[in-house]
């Protein structure tokens, strides 16, 4: 017989504390994945995401992690992750496309070579 995970409520927990305990990453990844996209396309600048990225986590350093209310501190935490995920997508699509450059410069020296060593 299987015991499922027991369900802790810690003590003055609110019904949205507790949701957003259990939700916090996936909508830290939420909120990153739509303004990245933002970035990618242009609609938001990446020095903007960068300052929020900034003000997040100082936001949640400061003030975030002392709050009395669950609700701030787990927000202040979302708002800091989603801010810093935001600020790596511009890199990885730096490095996505240095890696398709990369490949497509090999995939032109193979064809290169093929095509001198076919002089027929």
């Amino acid at each position: 017989m299987e015991v499922d995970r027991p369900l802790v409520i810690e003590h003055g927990e609110t019904p949205r504390g507790r949701w957003l305990r259990g939700n916090r990453g996936r909508i830290a990844v939420l909120v990153a994945l739509v303004e990245g996209i933002l970035v990618l396309v242009g609609e938001i600048d990446w020095w903007v995401v960068a300052l929020l990225a900034i003000a997040g986590v100082a936001l949640y350093v400061t003030r975030g992690r002392i709050a009395r209310r669950e609700e701030i501190r787990h927000t202040s935490w979302i708002f800091a992750v989603s801010q810093i995920a935001v600020v790596l997508v511009p890199v990885l699509a730096l490095v996505v496309t240095a890696f398709a450059v990369i490949g497509l410069v090999l995939l032109a020296v193979v064809a290169l070579v093929a095509l001198l060593r076919d002089r027929g």
